[in-house]
């Protein structure tokens, strides 16, 4: 069994700021990619952030200069530092990440965290 627990949403005004967290547990080999998905209300789920094994890194170019992926391997942890937030900013945050497991054999799944509410709000 694997989880992702994601914290670090909530309420904050145009312009603010604020950080996401995402850890990973259980029955974990190696973490390959991970990465943060949005969605908002009446839209598709979308791709932010994501970050490979080695630290490289790719944004949607709506994000690009003002939010930042990183991960802490040791840790199993994945972060996005989002500043100047704007109102269309507002989604549900997913926390993705593409795991090794060893079951019965080695397995590769895609796992999702149970998302995290950002409100950009005045």
């Amino acid at each position: 069994q694997v989880q992702l627990v994601e914290s670090g949403g909530g309420l904050v005004q145009p312009g603010g700021s604020l950080r996401l967290s995402c850890a990973a547990s259980g029955s974990i080999f190696s973490i390959k990619a991970m990465g943060w998905y949005r969605q908002a209300p009446g839209k598709e789920r979308e791709l932010v952030a994501a970050i490979t094994s080695g630290g490289s890194t790719n944004y949607a170019d709506s994000v690009k200069g003002r939010f930042t992926i990183s991960r802490d391997n040791a840790k199993n942890t994945v972060y996005l530092q989002m500043n100047s937030l704007k109102p269309e900013d507002t989604a549900v945050y997913y926390c993705n990440a593409r795991i090794i497991v060893i079951v019965t054999r080695i397995e590769e799944n895609d796992y999702w965290g149970q998302g995290t509410q950002v409100t950009v709000s005045s």
